[in-house]
């Protein structure tokens, strides 16, 4: 045995014992957390282990005792508490846990121990939770070193013992408070010589991107949060934007439900997504978006962002990288000490932002050319440890922006932490080439889906010139966990609102659900970003019916964009909510006159992207068109035709004729890259109605005697028609075949 084992249990013993006994003449008199009071029944116990550094609290001065524990979780503060070498270990050999996790060490010092194992199949699931019975095996294993009665124990630390209960905080400080009050010094086992371990620095960094104002799982989101936490008090915790726009929480409180969510959970920063400028054509322009910075107990960073046109943000802004940023500020980017490293971040927003949102005056800049310069700025303060917080999308149009090829561009980014595409990386994905395809230093790029579904967690390892060198991340599933309970406290002030504004029934019940398809699998074929559906067949059709009767004239042709088709209505009583959330952007109704040239062209537009989703994508009513998306792009319309109320037929668009045409006010603007729309728009041959779009869906649902939940052939791609057309040939043949 080294010398090192042999001393860690006296110098332990010394310091708990002194402090249970209130040698310290601190804290036995008062409580050093929030919610941790003399009376608690481990406060004894919690107190005398934070003095011996065993244990941490909260960077909000709690220590959240009735938070549940992890395998992992238990095996460092086991470890902690032993005084166990955790750095200088053997490797554990399990396939789940790199050196790179935040638990490997004590883990792995205590499996060398013989306290604790993992399970057959050679995994040992640091992420489990721990339970009194697993634990109670732990402590017969250590019963093995220590003269210790596992009952006796288990009845002196007040815990009340029940094998599938799962184990708290402060029970498990009040277990190995006991153990080490009454314990001696133990004689481990021999364990083997290790090289010195090196001096690498290691970042975790907790993520979230799109979460659209799901603010119900917001209290899933901060137990998920704390958990980490409670390992890792310095890690980042970042927003990759789009906090705006999707539910009724944003319709009511306009960003400031989650705003208080987002400073209970301690973000250290956010970049802003496309939808944090939705609010830019209403009359008060980008108030609400200013009132959400100033509310944030945290800095926002965006390098290609200018806000200096906008006297929203007249004081908000300075395109800087801040050593010192302050809350509620907007910064190019950032620096943060950890642990005493300083790390870069600086942010990106999509210049996609300017035609698939409303900016107004807010402009965007070359999302390469301000990484660069960001990075430099860094480097020039002697920084090699830097983040990209970008909300670009991972794979989005490489014509535009996108993580992967930022990676590969711009050498000197160690972390991308993005958003925008909602792309869920179960992994961690790694640029090791540049542009020309040649070796680089990694790039690790993460993302974690939408709407708070997941906490994306990553463990980053750099060597001393600020490469990593190591990475493990993974998603935590939100769903799964118990929300917490102050957060659930808050959900009550704004949940009551919602729920009689969402809960109102507007008098239709559909058989079947209305669905809202996207392209989530590659068997996946139809989506409402590249194909007809009855949800967007029903909007236009309302949106087409409104416009007539409004305007007296003869709209021969609705359109509605894909993307702005947000989600699906189940079958059932439909209520008023549900009609908000698969139109939630404010829209209102437009009207335009259109030559049949331009219109062509439009639709060529429509379905460039075909078969791959495209948030222009255009469902009709009054319509009917068919393309090959096979074809060349500009050359995939095969016709377009209008109903003629005078001949009761479908007619050819004449591309000489002028038509009038209705959409929402977005589209005609040109929304969604639309320079067709946008020309006509300049051109003053836009009227805006005014009339929400989501009150005429609902109007429209409520006219209808049944709701047709299929398609009817608006919208026919003959190069799918013809391949499905193909494989069910084939598959009849192979059934004959078969037969023979």
């Amino acid at each position: 045995m080294t010398k090192k084992r042999k001393q860690f249990t006296a110098a332990t013993l010394a310091t708990v014992t002194a402090v249970m006994v209130g040698a310290t003449g601190v804290l036995a008199d008062q409580s050093v957390y929030s919610d941790v009071s003399d009376s608690h029944k481990y406060s004894e116990a919690i107190q005398a282990l934070t003095a011996a550094g065993i244990v941490t609290g909260f960077g909000d001065g709690t220590f959240k005792p009735d938070a549940t524990v992890t395998r992992g979780q238990a095996a460092k503060m086991i470890a902690g508490a032993l005084k166990l070498d955790t750095t200088n270990v053997v490797d554990s050999k399990f396939s789940d846990l790199a050196q790179s996790n935040h638990y490997y060490g004590a883990i792995s010092a205590l499996v060398a121990t013989g306290f604790i194992s993992g399970y057959e199949d050679n995994t040992f699931r640091s992420s489990e939770k721990i339970t009194h019975g697993q634990f109670a095996a732990i402590l017969t294993n250590v019963s093995a070193v220590y003269p210790i009665d596992t009952q006796v124990i288990l009845n002196e630390s007040n815990v009340a013992f029940n094998p599938t209960n799962e184990l708290t905080r402060g029970e498990l400080s009040s277990i190995l408070a006991t153990i080490l009050a009454g314990a001696t010094t133990p004689e481990l086992p021999e364990t083997p010589e290790v090289p010195e371990a090196s001096e690498n620095f290691k970042l975790s960094v907790m993520h979230v991107n799109d979460t659209h104002a799901r603010v119900e799982n917001f209290p899933k989101l901060m137990t998920a949060v704390n958990d980490f936490r409670a390992t890792s008090s310095e890690s980042l915790l970042l927003h990759s934007g789009d906090a705006f726009t999707g539910t009724l929480y944003f319709s009511e409180f306009k960003g400031q439900a989650d705003i208080q969510y987002f400073n209970e959970l301690g973000f250290d920063a956010m970049t802003f997504g496309n939808h944090e400028f939705d609010l830019g054509s209403s009359p008060e322009g980008h108030k609400a978006l200013a009132d959400f910075v100033k509310a944030a107990n945290f800095p926002f960073i965006s390098a290609n962002v200018d806000f200096t046109k906008d006297t929203n943000f007249t004081g908000l802004f300075t395109d800087l990288n801040s050593s010192e940023p302050e809350n509620g500020k907007i910064y190019a980017g950032m620096v943060k000490e950890i642990n005493g490293e300083k790390v870069g971040i600086f942010g990106l927003t999509t210049e996609e932002t300017e035609s698939v949102s409303s900016p107004d005056k807010v402009t965007f800049e070359n999302y390469i050319k301000e990484a660069e310069k960001a990075v430099k700025a860094f480097e020039g303060m002697g920084i090699n440890k830097i983040i990209a917080l970008t909300h670009i999308g991972f794979d989005d149009s490489a014509e535009i922006d996108n993580d992967q090829i930022l990676a590969q561009s711009v050498p000197g980014i160690d972390i991308i932490v993005g958003g925008h595409s909602h792309t869920k990386l179960d992994k961690p994905f790694i640029v090791d080439t540049n542009t020309v395809g040649e070796k680089k230093d990694a790039t690790v790029i993460v993302q974690a889906g939408e709407q708070a579904n997941y906490l994306g967690t990553l463990d980053v390892e750099f060597d001393e010139q600020g490469v990593v060198v190591a990475h493990e991340g993974q998603l935590i599933d939100v769903a799964k966990l118990a929300a917490d309970p102050k957060g659930t406290k808050m959900l009550a002030q704004y949940k009551e609102k919602v729920d009689v504004f969402a809960s109102k029934e507007i008098g239709v019940t559909l058989k079947e659900p209305l669905t809202n398809p996207r392209l989530n699998t590659t068997a996946d074929t139809a989506s409402v970003r590249n194909s007809e559906t009855a949800l967007g067949n029903i909007i236009t059709d309302g949106m087409l019916a409104k416009a007539k009767s409004f305007t007296g004239k003869n709209v021969i042709m609705a359109l509605q964009n894909g993307g702005g088709i947000r989600s699906d209505i189940p079958a059932g009583n439909v209520t008023l909510g549900q009609a908000i959330t698969v139109l939630p952007f404010t829209n209102t109704l437009a009207i335009m006159d259109i030559t049949g040239a331009d219109l062509l062209e439009a639709f060529e537009f429509s379905v460039r992207q075909a078969p791959k989703e495209n948030g222009g994508f255009l469902h009709i009513a009054g319509a009917q068109l068919v393309f090959d998306s096979s074809k060349e792009v500009g050359s995939r319309v095969i016709s377009l035709k209008y109903y003629d109320e005078k001949t009761k037929a479908y007619v050819d668009i004449k591309a000489d004729e002028t038509y009038t045409v209705t959409t929402n006010a977005f589209t005609a603007r040109g929304g969604d890259d639309y320079e067709v729309f946008k020309k006509i728009y300049d051109a003053g041959k836009v009227q805006d109605l005014g009339l929400s779009d989501y009150e005429n869906f609902v109007e429209q649902l409520t006219s209808l005697k049944e709701v047709k939940t299929t398609t009817e052939g608006r919208i026919t791609d003959v190069a799918t028609s013809n391949k499905e057309a193909t494989e069910a040939t084939e598959i009849k043949e192979e059934a004959k075949e078969t037969t023979k």
